[in-house]
């Protein structure tokens, strides 16, 4: 049987911190005399007085440690209790349970796809907590990547347990230190960011919430026309290199800081996500001055920002790329599996996973045509394991699988064939954006059948998990073995 009550306990802590984030949209709505801040500060203390009562009820004097199952429990559970706790202050407000349940979920695993119309008329608090949860869910997105699934070996994570963290799950002071690492570093990236963003001219609002969902990755604005709402090319390069700093790895960031280890670009997987990044936006770049007659510069501007957008998955839009024609609408699609790097607020499949796939693939194809010849797989100057190549290959045969699954059941439901391929990519890889007219960058998802949003709400679960951690909670031998 598994212990649950040091699984209820973070649980309740989780609340409790929920809880307190939600008097901020309630102080946001009072300021501005709108009655919305009453469900919020419902909500808030309900889920406060909730994560304290379970955090003071399961207290153990012995210091907390998870096992192997313990702790996939809490990674899957955790998204889950943010989420449905996220949802109860819109239900306050007249939003139905899917749509509130989907717009959060959306939010916690920095998604950015939205079933909300109208964001320029709407109260502050409303879109104050969007971004909340967004920049909540972005810093626990990169600690668990750096503490928990190196340990859980999913999807060849287990290759980062050294570099990026010496955390066991017991190690408890030493992964404090780590979080509190994260949250400094996290916090003054995003500071930075809204002050950038204030100084070259929006308003404090808008740089609060999209400092907060640019750094998350997230995606969420407070416009209907999103980034595109903002003409100035100052704010929309401010992103890009903010979009991209959340895209690289943070164990990487306290590691610079402290002085140990290897620099940002000396590492393999930043690398070659920036090469890619420069690769994909110089393309695009002299695609759109040859079949869209721009100037230069206003092509580097508007390359820059929508593939870092993509790449990234934070799913800003400052174009409807959906009307340049279909072989940018292709080369979008593929753009939206790459994601960033691993230890990153990042979704999708992530870089390091594409170069250990070359490796394996070349190394593979070498011994073909030379069957005895030993071909050392070797990853950052480290020996890479087989375990680890498995792994990346399990993962993505399992994320290529979830994808056509979700497609199949969204086409069932009565959704045109691009409507359903596109929505359940970017469900999966948490872009945020899909294509065609429905979801794509100038469309929404409020249009689809309450059905289709609870499938895409548990694959944007399923995506933020890495597919593998879910699934092992679902699988009955977890619940049965040991």
């Amino acid at each position: 049987m598994i212990d649950l009550r040091p699984v209820v306990h973070i649980l309740g802590w989780i609340s409790g911190l929920i809880g307190a984030m939600l008097f901020l949209p309630a102080a946001a709505d009072a300021m501005a005399d709108n009655p919305d801040w009453r469900p919020f500060a419902e909500s808030g203390a309900f889920a406060l007085v909730l994560g304290l009562s379970l955090a003071i009820a399961t207290m153990r004097t012995k210091p907390l440690s998870l096992d192997l199952r313990q702790a996939f429990l809490v990674t899957v559970l955790g998204w889950i209790v943010v989420a449905v706790l996220g949802a109860i202050p819109m239900m306050g407000i007249g939003i139905g349970f899917v749509d509130a349940l989907f717009e959060a979920m959306s939010g916690i695993t920095t998604t950015g796809s939205t079933v909300i119309v109208g964001l320029d008329s709407l109260p502050p608090g409303l879109l104050l907590w969007r971004a909340i949860l967004q920049w909540i869910g972005g810093i626990g997105i990169i600690a668990i990547a750096i503490l928990i699934l190196p340990l859980l070996r999913v999807g060849g994570m287990q290759m980062f347990k050294i570099e990026s963290s010496d955390v066991s799950l017991e190690k408890v002071s030493t992964a404090v230190k780590t979080i509190v690492w994260l949250a400094v570093i996290y916090a003054a990236l995003t500071s930075l960011c809204g002050a950038l963003y204030f100084v070259f001219g929006m308003s404090g609002f808008d740089a609060v919430t999209h400092a907060m969902t640019t750094l998350s990755t997230g995606g969420y604005s407070t416009h209907d026309d999103s980034f595109g709402h903002f003409p100035q090319a100052s704010l929309h390069w401010i992103a890009v290199t903010f979009m991209v700093l959340g895209g690289l790895p943070f164990g990487l960031y306290i590691k610079e800081l402290q002085g140990k280890g290897l620099s940002l670009l000396s590492d393999q997987q930043v690398r070659g996500f920036l090469i890619f990044l420069f690769c994909a936006g110089m393309g695009l770049a002299i695609w759109l001055v040859d079949n869209l007659g721009v100037s230069f510069g206003e092509a580097l501007t508007i390359s820059f920002f929508n593939v870092v957008s993509i790449v990234t998955t934070t799913g800003f839009a400052s174009e409807d790329y959906g009307q340049w024609g279909h072989g940018p609408a292709g080369f979008f699609l593929v753009l939206m599996f790459v994601g960033g790097c691993s230890g990153s607020t990042s979704g999708a499949i992530k870089i390091y996973r594409f170069q250990v796939l070359f490796l394996f693939v070349n190394a593979h194809l070498k011994r073909l045509f030379s069957p005895n010849r030993v071909i050392p797989l070797r990853y950052n100057g480290r020996s890479l394991s087989e375990d680890v190549a498995m792994s990346v290959l399990a993962f993505l045969a399992v994320f290529v699988a979830t994808i056509a699954v979700v497609t199949v059941i969204l086409a069932a439901l009565g959704l045109d064939l691009v409507t359903a391929y596109s929505a359940s990519v970017t469900a999966i890889t948490n872009v945020g954006p899909g294509l065609g007219p429905v979801v794509g960058p100038a469309g929404n998802f409020a249009g689809l059948p309450d059905a289709a949003k609870l499938v895409l709400t548990g694959a944007m679960l399923a995506g933020r998990l890495e597919v593998l951690a879910l699934l092992v909670v679902l699988s009955p031998d977890f619940w049965h073995y040991g």
